[in-house]
């Protein structure tokens, strides 16, 4: 089960206090109360693996470490360790407290995300020519908390949309070998699979129905995931009764839900095209053409037209 969304709070390390403290050796007389270590601070990192967040499942406080108080002879406190959260990339942190969101986009990225608190001061800092045996120190300040919400939005080259039993799993095991399940009846995919293509990454995104975007069926959780790919792959069944109305009930989805999806560059794939006859296929190619000049027909058992998306793809390629 991929995990795309989870809340978690996070706490940041509180600074070690600074103390009070004198040196009684004979040479060096005096104040000597050190610095608090300061707090470690909460990051996030993003990694390859699209299931990362699941660890997020069922543990929800996530804290680093304090820093240690500092020590009598000028020895300053331990910094505290920061605490580094692994994320797949493509995921968007969203600061319920300050409304402002950060997202992780490369393998390797680290984004700070609640900062460590200030270690304090011991008496040794506030020593002068008038106050030659201060007892003034401060003590550490707080790490910042927050409430977080994560949410993997996934980036990918192409995307797969189509409604249900569109042939969309079966294209992207061709083209892959994801693994995404099918079967000879009607269902939808309930979780976003990715593939690569040579260097090319494609994600099936999940069957839409018509009311997707204001949420009925999986709606608005896998939309969210067509906001990041690039080209969209549109695949509509020959067997459909009605190519043009299957086309715009994704259609108009995916513009309820963000108009700027609408304007992604598509291609629409007639797919399981063994299932009738060539008349037939010319005939609804041209319908679909009419729409979309991007109109290709397509069957997973031939090889020509698997071909001819493979060709695609690395035009693709090209342009990334």
């Amino acid at each position: 089960m991929l995990i795309d969304e989870v809340r978690i709070k996070i706490s940041a390390g509180k600074g070690g206090d600074g103390i009070v403290a004198f040196d009684r050796s004979k040479f060096s007389q005096g104040p000597s109360g050190a610095r608090g270590g300061d707090g470690g601070s909460v990051c996030l990192e993003g990694v390859s693996n699209l299931n990362a967040l699941s660890r997020f499942r069922f543990t929800k406080d996530f804290a680093a470490e304090d820093g240690e108080n500092g020590k009598s002879r000028r020895l300053d406190g331990a910094r505290g360790e920061d605490l580094v959260l692994k994320v797949p990339v493509g995921t968007v942190a969203r600061n319920l407290t300050t409304g402002k969101d950060a997202e992780v986009v490369r393998v390797g990225q680290r984004l700070l995300l609640a900062r460590g608190g200030k270690g304090g001061r011991g008496n040794w800092f506030f020593r002068s020519s008038t106050n030659v045996t201060p007892k003034e120190r401060e003590l550490g300040t707080l790490g910042e908390n927050f409430d977080i919400v994560l949410e993997l939005r996934l980036i990918a080259d192409v995307g797969l949309i189509g409604l249900p039993n569109a042939g969309k799993s079966s294209l992207i095991n061709l083209l892959t070998r994801a693994g995404s399940k099918v079967a000879p009846y009607a269902f939808t995919t309930i979780e976003p699979v990715l593939g690569a293509f040579y260097d090319i990454v494609i994600a099936d995104i999940p069957g839409l129905i018509e009311g997707a975007a204001t949420g009925k069926g999986l709606g608005i959780k896998f939309l969210r995931h067509i906001k990041r790919t690039k080209v969209l792959f549109h695949c509509i069944s020959s067997e459909s009764e009605n190519l043009i109305h299957d086309y715009k009930i994704i259609r108009e989805e995916l513009e309820k839900y963000d108009s700027d999806l609408a304007k992604k560059q598509e291609y629409i794939l007639l797919t399981k095209i063994d299932l009738i006859d060539a008349k037939e296929v010319e005939k609804k190619i041209k319908e679909l053409k009419k729409i979309n000049p991007e109109a290709r027909s397509l069957s997973i058992y031939d090889e020509k037209s698997i071909e001819k998306i493979k060709k695609l793809l690395s035009k693709i390629k090209i342009q990334k």
